[in-house]
Parts: C-alpha cells; sequence; structure tokens
C-alpha cells in the first residue's frame, strides 16, 4: 500500500530569502491570472480552452518578453505547476467539483510548489532544505520526516512562512491492534458523542475569538486603505484567523487520533455539511424565516468542521488497518434504541430522549450514538445498509490531508 503524507514546519528565513519567496509566489500568481485570462478570451470568441502543453509554450514565450521579463528570474517548474493547477481546476468544474476558477488576488493564499524531487534537497539532520535560487533554507524541526521526498510546497500564512514536505513510502497494510466498535454523534453542544459514554466537547475556536476579531474588522473597515495602520489592523487580523484555525487544527488531530488508536470499527453519520450550513436569507421576493438564528447556527456548525473530522477519521483508520462507516442521518435521534419505535415526541428538547412507547430514557446524543452504531452493525450483517449506506475501507489520501 502506498502512503502519502505530509510534513508541516515553519520555515526560518533570512530578510532576502522572504523578499525572494514572495516575488516567487507573486510570479505564480501572476501565470495563473494571465492564463486563466487567456482561457477566458477564447471561451468568449468560442476558441477551444488550450490545453498545458499549449500553455507552456505560452509561458516560455512570457518569460522571454520584455514586458514579463520578470518571470525568468522565477524557478522553472514552480510556475510549471501553476498552469497544472489551472488544468485540474478546470476539470473539476467541468466535473462539477467545484466552481469555475477565480483569478487570484495578492495577499491571498501566497504560495508555490517544487513539484520535481531533483529540484530539492532535504538536509534532515541539519534541519534545511535546498531550493532552487533560494539556496539552503533552515525550518523548525518538530518530528522526524518518513518516506522519500516528493513536492515541497511553501505558503505564507499571516506573515510566517512555512514548508509542506509530501513524502510517499510502501507499507504492508497493517491489521488495528483494537477489536472494538464505536458509534460517534457530532453536534454543537458536545462536539462527539461516542456510543460508549465518552464525550468530547467543542473547542469553539472561532466563537472565542469572534469579540476580538469583530472588533478589529470595524476598526480596519474605518482605516485609510493602504496606510500604516491600515496594514496593522491588517496582520493582526491575519494572525487572529490563523490562531482560529491552528486551534482548531490542532484539536481535531488529537481527538481523531484517539479515537482511531482505540476503535478498529467508526460509525458516523453521512452528513451534508454544505447543505446544513447554506444560507437561509432567500431572495427578496422570498425572503428567508429566522434569517438570524440560521446563521448563527451556520456559524457554529462550520467552527466545528464536521467534514474534516470525517476526513482525518478516515485516512487515519485506513493507515491503522480499521473502518470507517457512514450511515444515513435520518431518524438516529428519534429511535429508541430499546424498543425501535420512531417518533419525533420521542425528543422533546434538545438534550433529553424520552420514549413515548416503552418509556426509555437517556441523553439524546448517547441515544443518537447507539443508534449509529447499530445502523454500522447492519452494514456489516448485510452488506449493504437502508438509504445507500457505505464503508469507507480505502479512502484516498492527499498530502494536505495528512499534515
Amino acid at each position: 500500500m502506498k502512503r502519502l503524507q505530509a510534513y508541516k514546519f515553519q520555515l526560518k528565513t533570512t530578510l532576502d530569502q522572504e523578499q525572494l519567496m514572495l516575488r516567487f509566489a507573486g510570479c505564480c500568481r501572476f501565470v495563473w491570472n494571465k492564463a486563466l485570462a487567456l482561457q477566458k478570451t477564447r471561451d468568449v470568441h468560442g476558441v477551444q480552452k488550450l490545453g498545458y502543453s499549449a500553455l507552456c509554450k505560452e509561458l516560455t514565450a512570457w518569460r522571454h518578453a520584455e514586458d514579463t521579463a520578470f518571470l525568468a528570474e522565477a524557478p522553472m517548474h514552480p510556475l510549471q505547476q501553476s498552469l497544472k493547477d489551472l488544468e485540474r481546476a478546470y476539470q473539476n468544474f467541468f466535473e462539477k467539483r467545484a466552481n469555475v476558477p477565480q483569478f487570484k488576488k495578492k495577499g491571498r493564499h501566497d504560495s508555490f510548489r517544487y513539484p520535481d524531487p531533483q529540484q530539492f534537497k532535504l538536509d534532515e539532520a541539519n534541519s534545511r532544505v535546498f531550493l532552487p535560487k533560494l539556496g539552503w533554507v533552515r525550518y523548525c524541526k518538530s518530528r522526524a520526516i518518513t518516506g522519500a521526498p516528493k513536492q515541497m510546497t511553501l505558503s505564507r500564512e499571516a506573515g510566517k512562512w512555512y514548508i509542506s514536505i509530501q513524502t510517499a513510502q510502501e507499507v504492508e497494510p497493517s491489521i488495528h491492534a483494537s477489536t472494538s466498535t464505536i458509534g460517534i454523534d457530532v453536534g454543537i453542544a458536545r462536539f462527539a458523542t461516542c456510543s460508549d459514554g465518552t464525550i468530547y466537547m467543542p473547542t469553539n475556536s472561532y466563537r472565542r475569538h469572534e469579540a476580538k476579531l469583530a472588533r478589529y474588522q470595524r476598526q480596519f473597515s474605518r482605516k485609510v486603505h493602504g496606510s500604516s495602520n491600515w496594514r496593522k489592523l491588517k496582520a493582526s487580523i491575519q494572525r487572529i484567523h490563523a490562531k482560529i484555525a491552528q486551534c482548531r487544527r490542532d484539536y481535531l488531530h488529537k481527538t481523531t487520533t484517539a479515537i482511531s488508536k482505540n476503535h478498529a470499527m467508526i460509525v458516523i453519520e453521512d452528513l451534508q455539511v454544505k447543505a446544513m450550513s447554506k444560507s437561509a436569507a432567500g431572495v427578496v421576493e422570498q425572503p428567508g424565516r429566522n434569517v438570524k438564528a440560521k446563521s448563527g447556527l451556520n456559524k457554529s456548525i462550520l467552527d466545528q468542521a464536521w467534514g474534516t473530522f470525517r476526513r482525518q477519521l478516515e485516512y487515519k483508520q485506513q493507515w491503522r488497518g480499521g473502518w470507517v462507516i457512514a450511515v444515513p442521518p435520518q431518524y438516529t435521534s428519534q429511535r429508541c434504541p430499546a424498543c425501535g419505535h420512531v417518533s419525533a415526541d420521542n425528543r422533546k428538547s434538545q438534550a433529553q430522549f424520552h420514549c413515548v412507547a416503552c418509556g426509555y430514557e437517556a441523553n439524546a446524543d448517547l441515544v443518537a450514538a447507539r443508534n449509529i452504531l447499530a445502523a454500522g452493525h447492519a452494514v456489516i450483517a448485510c452488506g449493504e445498509g437502508p438509504l445507500g449506506c457505505s464503508v469507507k475501507q480505502e479512502p484516498s489520501v492527499s498530502a494536505a490531508q495528512a499534515v
């Protein structure tokens, strides 16, 4: 089994290296925007879009043109990778997996990638990497790197530069050390409730910083665009967003690792988070109802990052030889685990479950987790559960997923 994993570290750069990295990221952004504008122009005139090979020829012409000669100062491979990313973005759009590609804006997601392992060197013993036209760059080593490096991505986040090193290695399919199974119900008041009674409370990283972030954003809106105070507040807002993301990511990794280590089979709900967090504002002709309440609920749903939670469980279980089973979420909180009676009256409040048929009482989230586990057992017993239950045994794992 081929295992892809990425290791992300903070770089310790000099001022000259930071300026070069900003220049390289700007060149990659320029190539993306110029190639996208070319594709849009051809589409308007009814001409077929250019492929990757044809765009590479255009890139060579741009590097030799007078007005875009600055592209020759950047390494060639990251510029070509921008064209590959654009081609993949169009493919995802045509296959309805993503929206149409958009132009990139300066200061947002500044990054560039070295896709060829022959273009860089990794000196793990001295915690440094050699990159074309940058030289040796040191990084803050927090753990050992396993596997053969395949590509490196440099990205800027809240004024700091990070490097993500993707590795690949062949590993033997493993057998999970545990034999236990568990059902998990995710929610807002409780991040995750397990069928064995274990409770994981939410970290609410966005909610904890929401007031401070709103205050800074109000001040930011009153500053003169491009002024010194405008730049300072922008950097402060970026640092808050980075802290929110880091706290959420750290909590999710710790929680999913603990669950994955202790249970061979994990059963979760197949939640459609995008549909659940859709805005209820409506349109002018048909305005929505309870828009403010739904907006607050959407914030809480997105703050929990249920999609990331499921994705991390899937690839970690794959590495350990376990299973993740996704079952339909319908009626999991209304079905009695004792007698099987299904009724909306069984759950009259958010926290308590009381069966109107047999009188069974328990916490509503715990009841849902037990029903989810029972649905997972039905999938294993019958091979296919009701309403399209699916067994996730070998999910795809990318470099970003393994960070």
